[in-house]
């Protein structure tokens, strides 16, 4: 085999590699029933709700929003619109433990009497200083609304509702400057300018193949 063949085979293999480990999955998300036991200003109350939790990806953080899918606590008057504020803690286990406050808009419509509280969408941001495996779980939930608190605590001891692969700022490896230009590979220096999907591991892979495909030839020819 020539070697432009073996050195272009090298290239191929690395990009393929390379392809595979950016399509790792690099969250899990789980709906978990969360059994709150709630304080509230005419007594205690307790409700099941399946709560998930998603996550975007912003600047150097996660935008994470909390679901409820069933009403929780209830209210014996009529919560007029806008008259309840819900906000809630989600803890973070793993490699970053720790607690994000979130928060929701108040409730659209009125809340008739009685009725189980459907709490709007919760969102906060987390901004990890850790880097590593974390996970998500729902924790206290606060409620307010006219001029009173209800706390409901989770007694159930849920299991995470979200696992995330996290990258603290700043634990990003840096390359060294080299003027704007890309380190000298020989004849594949264009290729692998164009091998974007590898970074500076591809970049350093294919160097190193040529350079062990140079030094084998400068053997034989000895």
């Amino acid at each position: 085999m020539s070697y432009q063949k073996r050195t272009a085979l090298a290239l191929a293999s690395a990009l393929a590699g390379t392809v595979v480990l950016m399509a790792a999955p690099a969250a899990h998300a789980t709906v978990v029933d969360v059994d709150y036991q709630c304080k509230t200003p005419i007594g205690d109350k307790s409700a099941v709700s399946p709560i998930d939790v998603k996550s975007v990806k912003s600047g150097g953080g996660y935008k994470l929003t909390m679901s409820f899918q069933k009403g929780v606590s209830s209210s014996p008057v009529e919560l007029g619109k806008g008259a309840m504020n819900p906000s809630a803690v989600i803890k973070v286990g793993g490699a970053d433990p720790g607690q994000v406050q979130v928060s929701g808009a108040p409730n659209s419509a009125a809340i008739p009497a009685n009725t189980p509280i459907k709490i709007s969408d919760l969102s906060g941001t987390y901004t990890p200083k850790k880097s590593g495996k974390v996970d998500f779980t729902a924790g206290v939930l606060t409620i307010k609304a006219l001029g009173t608190t209800t706390t409901c605590t989770p007694s159930n001891n849920p299991g995470p509702s979200l696992q995330l692969d996290v990258t603290a700022a700043g634990n990003a490896q840096s390359t060294p400057d080299n003027g704007g230009q890309l380190p000298k590979t020989g004849p594949l220096d264009s290729a692998v300018a164009l091998g974007t999907l590898g970074g500076t591991v591809l970049l350093t892979g294919a160097a190193g193949v040529l350079w062990l495909t140079r030094r084998g030839q400068g053997a034989v020819g000895r």
